[in-house]
């Protein structure tokens, strides 16, 4: 990567325009723009300041090798790994301070360099494990200006649970606007954070969410999966997601409706007169359980709403209405189904 590239990417990665840049830096737009194209060179006093401008090294700015093939990179930490098991961590931390030093730019070896050094040196439990933090918390912190989001997300990550290690919870909550509003890691995360801190009802119910969420997303990738088998007529594998939704349902302390009530479609298409009865049965006769989640101890801390008793009588008798359809045209004559259309 040239310096025109590096300095190019940091402006943008600092939200600044090329004319911001240059009122800074006491230089002119065009200046600026000529650097980032490769067609000059800034002058070497504004080396500096415009490192610490961007927030980067000067070893960063003067990058001028080519960033590593990932097949370098993976045989590069392979080594790492294997020397790890037979010499001595500090030698092996300092031949990798250097190797990072040779290529600064190179965010992916940054990253999985510091983690394989993080994890090793928790794991031999180091008597002065604490010296290396600077190093290699500074590699994560360099990994969160990188344009892959996939690395900004891992390093914060290693940065979170670096100072919930260190129970700096304040610093560690630091980290969690590295995740989006609607990343499951980012609520989870505030939730061990509560947890720590004191605020356990908060922790307890960010908890339940998660799992009432978790719950939801299963079941709508189960129906998706379900519907594809059934598509391409594997009717075994259909059955069987049947069943884990179902088993889903009871794990999840979700109320008996919402155990029996998958099936139907499966049953429909493939015309089984038994189990259609059984399971229309079965979902009429648990109607009234389809709230019971709202009782569960597992949801104790969040507000759920109890469905109306309104609800639970209109649903009944939709679905006994839903039985003069067309769809269960093999259900006639059947004696069962005539009780069940009878409200028997």
């Amino acid at each position: 990567m040239t310096v025109g590239n590096v300095i190019k990417k940091y402006r943008k990665n600092k939200g600044m325009t090329q004319e911001e840049m240059a009122a800074r830096l006491g230089v002119t737009a065009p200046a600026v723009n000529k650097w980032e194209k490769g067609n000059t060179l800034p002058d070497v006093a504004l080396l500096a300041p415009i490192a610490r401008l961007l927030g980067i090294t000067t070893d960063e700015l003067l990058s001028f090798k080519d960033e590593l093939t990932d097949e370098e990179i993976n045989q590069y930490l392979s080594n790492i790994q294997k020397d790890l098991e037979s010499k001595d961590f500090h030698d092996v931390f300092l031949s990798v301070k250097e190797k990072i030093e040779e290529y600064p730019n190179c965010e992916r070896l940054i990253w999985q360099a510091a983690v394989i050094l993080d994890a090793e040196r928790m794991a031999a439990e180091l008597p002065d494990s604490d010296r290396y933090d600077d190093a290699i918390c500074g590699w994560y912190e360099r990994c969160l200006r990188s344009e892959d989001e996939r690395i900004r997300g891992q390093a914060a990550d290693s940065l979170f649970h670096t100072f919930i290690r260190k129970e700096d919870y304040e610093k560690a909550a630091q980290y969690l606007d590295h995740f989006s509003l609607e990343n499951p890691e980012r609520k989870r995360k505030e939730a061990l954070v509560n947890s720590k801190t004191g605020k356990r009802a908060e922790a307890y119910r960010a908890y339940e969410e998660l799992i009432f969420s978790g719950y939801q997303h299963i079941q709508l990738t189960l129906n998706d999966l379900r519907i594809l088998y059934m598509e391409d007529n594997d009717h075994e594998m259909a059955r069987k997601l049947v069943e884990v939704s179902s088993s889903a349902a009871a794990a999840f302390e979700m109320g008996r409706y919402n155990e029996v009530c998958w099936g139907l479609d499966v049953a429909v298409r493939e015309k089984d007169v038994a189990w259609t009865a059984r399971l229309i049965r079965e979902i009429l006769d648990s109607v009234g359980t389809i709230g019971d989640f709202a009782r569960s101890r597992l949801y104790q801390h969040m507000t759920l709403k109890p469905v109306d008793p309104d609800f639970s009588t209109s649903l009944k008798r939709e679905l006994l209405t839903s039985l003069e359809d067309e769809t269960f045209h093999y259900m006639q004559g059947n004696e069962e189904w005539e009780k069940l259309k009878s409200g028997e």
